[in-house]
């Protein structure tokens, strides 16, 4: 066999595997699902994260008694859906840590209450494949999608993999696609992801732990900031990961912290002008009562330190939509 045609045979068999890889690479591949979910206005749901679900023994990965009682008092408020912001279980890779959510959140399927989690780093613990198998056994309408889309009324959920960048790539092209797609009937969009743009925490100065903003979420503010110049509805972001409760407001933006859902929540230093002002530890609950051009989004928070619960509202803030002379003169 000449040189040359053995050279072809190489460079065609080298296609065609290419060809096989792409084919097999493009059947993994699904496009982030878009749910829908059927309720009418008004309607309120509950958002939080960082509730490191885990053997109750073990009382140095979370606080389980917090854990147990946020579960409960959420189920007795009978919302539309659950949004949670990630680090679900202590280990993603532990079976063991999601049958205790199994067992301890049987209450919200036991009365039907949709849950539309984001990942968190604690959820992507150890094998990630195993992992991410473990995670979307217990969430199958998310069809394998890290990120995905929740139309509800006249509301858009962006559930985002705060894992993967949130402007560029796969992710970044489908938010900005669904952020150029706004319909006119969507007056508020939430997104969800784990780790948060703004915070008064930080890695150094936290004491028991903190976290800092990280520069892609700073990057992700940035560009959400620029959006709501020119959209009518309303930007509210959601995330987790600092382990208390925190509200921002940027460029028209309205930012919340809410990582109280059971892993050991510690204080923070605020900045000055910062909305909330708190000392304190704050195991909580957000819930968001949605209406037509209006919603309120409320703190409970909740104390147990002597065994009784004991729930107190510190923070609320209500959010309207421009009317549509407001957003005529705003868009000049």
């Amino acid at each position: 066999m000449k040189r040359f045609e053995r050279l072809l045979i190489v460079i065609l068999f080298l296609g065609c595997a290419a060809c096989s890889r792409s084919r097999s690479q493009a059947a993994l591949q699904t496009e982030p699902v878009e749910l829908q979910l059927q309720v009418s206005t008004p309607f309120h749901f509950v958002t939080y994260g960082d509730s490191r679900f885990h053997d109750p023994k073990d009382t140095e990965a979370a606080n389980p008694p917090v854990r147990q009682a946020l579960v409960q008092a959420i189920a007795q408020t009978h919302p539309a859906f659950i949004s949670f912001g990630g680090d679900i279980v202590y280990n993603g890779y532990d079976k063991n840590d999601w049958k205790v959510w199994d067992t301890e959140t049987a209450v919200w399927r036991a009365n039907n209450i949709p849950v539309y989690p984001a990942l968190g780093n604690h959820d992507l613990h150890g094998d990630e494949k195993v992992a991410l198998a473990n995670y979307f056994e217990r969430f199958p309408d998310l069809k394998n999608s890290r990120y995905y889309s929740v139309r509800a009324a006249n509301t858009l959920l962006l559930v985002m993999d705060s894992a993967l960048d949130e402007t560029a790539g796969a992710q970044g092209q489908w938010l900005t696609q669904k952020l150029d797609h706004v319909t006119g009937d969507v007056d508020f969009v939430f997104l969800v992801f784990h780790h948060p743009p703004y915070t008064s925490s930080s890695d150094a100065k936290t004491f028991g732990g903190g976290h800092s903003a990280r520069s892609p979420e700073q990057n992700l503010a940035k560009m959400l900031e620029a959006r709501q110049k020119n959209l009518r509805a309303r930007i509210i972001v959601f995330s987790g990961h600092v382990h208390n409760y925190e509200r921002h407001e940027h460029g028209g933006v309205t930012y919340f912290v809410t990582g109280g859902a059971g892993a050991h929540a510690y204080p923070i230093e605020r900045a000055k002008d910062d909305p909330f002002q708190s000392k304190e530890v704050n195991y909580h609950y957000l819930q968001v009562e949605v209406d037509r051009g209006s919603l309120k989004i409320t703190m409970h928070r909740l104390e147990l330190t002597h065994g009784t619960a004991v729930w107190t509202e510190p923070d609320s803030v209500a959010i309207s939509v421009p009317t549509a002379k407001g957003a005529a003169q705003g868009s000049k």
